[in-house]
């Protein structure tokens, strides 16, 4: 858990070489599903569970109706230049990223950080609240690699409700779904160079 969730990002950060991002979460993702393939408990359908999305999808666009403000003051505060400068400025690259963010990037880190860490490492906190705040803590320590407070600040509230998600409905597909409107807002918001860049 260490080696993955602590010396991996490090590695990453402190790396000589120009590493991309996208590619080295594609890879961490590929590592971890081989190892649950290894598990002979472990069911393939698990990846695609759809039926509690029915159920909760109104529980997402809730939260979403108070992180979307939430983001939009924070913005308007830090810097209001930039709000909304990534679909007015470059309105085809946006809506590529609005299509590709969920498919390269959420369901990635919600197959890592939530699915993999939950299965794998359950028996190493003995209460579901300590499992959640290790999932979260782990989640925003990998964003030291935007090099900015405001990534891993921002991930430490969202990490914690992704993984409240993923508690609540045992669905990679519902957590990945959530995290991707969030992740989408703040790129269309005017935050997503925190969080790509750095």
């Amino acid at each position: 858990m260490v080696v993955l969730f602590v010396v991996c990002p490090l590695g990453f950060l402190f790396s000589p070489f120009r590493i991309p991002k996208i590619p080295a979460l594609l890879l961490m993702t590929l590592l971890c599903l081989a190892l649950l393939l290894r598990d002979k408990g472990f069911s393939r359908k698990a990846l695609w569970h759809r039926e509690p999305l029915r159920g909760y999808i109104k529980n997402i666009l809730f939260r979403a109706a108070f992180v979307g403000p939430a983001l939009l003051m924070m913005v308007w505060f830090i810097d209001p230049d930039t709000l909304f400068n990534f679909p007015r400025t470059r309105p085809a690259l946006w809506a590529i990223v609005m299509v590709l963010y969920p498919l390269l990037s959420a369901y990635p880190q919600e197959l890592i950080y939530r699915f993999f860490f939950f299965r794998r490492y359950r028996s190493l906190f003995k209460t579901e609240s300590r499992m959640i705040w290790a999932s979260t803590l782990a989640f925003a320590f990998l964003h030291i690699i935007f090099l900015n407070p405001l990534a891993v600040l921002l991930t430490i509230p969202g990490g914690y409700l992704l993984s409240t998600t993923y508690i609540r409905t045992q669905s990679l597909l519902v957590a990945s779904i959530e995290h991707a409107v969030y992740g989408n807002l703040v790129f269309t918001i005017g935050l997503g160079f925190y969080f790509y860049r750095g």
